[in-house]
């Protein structure tokens, strides 16, 4: 199987696991950034929700990655955004679904790309999926852009796919295939 990532991003930023010590700043990042993830997606931005989000990674059919940018001088690390793989299926499917989001005052500085990056590489690898796949609001430009240039493909429309905040909402579905 071969993986093509298809850029090189510069941005340093390492994956790691969320835990229950992460609640209090993720939560403080989550409410930060509502204004900026509406009507994208809903973190979780409550003690309870986040405790919540926790016991859904801990299954085998979800896994969560916080992306985390190295500390800087006096400071502790940074969380810049998230990524979820949901309903991994293995056996002859070896698929599964890809969330994403960036917390407010990282966005656009290329840390989700090099994030994108590492994750593709980790499901693609170790995790050996064949195919993931990117449900995206077509009004969410910085989020095409981004699957687009990690070498996904636009492969459908879905109408009203997915209740976000109270309503249904269409996407376009994207896919990332190991050929």
């Amino acid at each position: 199987m071969q993986v093509r990532v298809k850029t090189q991003a510069t941005a340093p930023v390492a994956l790691r696991a969320p835990v229950a010590a992460d609640a209090e700043r993720f939560v403080t990042l989550a409410e930060r950034s509502q204004a900026l993830h509406t009507p994208w997606t809903s973190a979780p931005s409550t003690p309870e929700s986040f405790a919540a989000y926790l016991a859904q990674l801990d299954t085998p059919a979800n896994q969560g990655f916080l992306v985390c940018r190295p500390p800087k001088a006096g400071e502790g690390e940074q969380i810049a955004g998230v990524f979820n793989l949901s309903q991994i299926v293995m056996g002859n499917f070896r698929s599964a679904y890809l969330g994403y989001y960036v917390f407010a005052g990282y966005e656009r500085q290329g840390l989700m790309r090099a994030g994108m990056q590492q994750l593709l590489r980790h499901a693609f690898g170790p995790l050996k999926l064949h195919r993931l796949e990117a449900n995206i609001q077509p009004g969410n430009a910085a989020s095409i852009a981004l699957v687009r240039a990690c070498g996904f493909r636009q492969e459908g429309f879905s109408p009203h796919y997915l209740k976000i905040n109270g309503r249904w909402r269409d996407h376009e579905r994207w896919a990332f295939v190991a050929h």
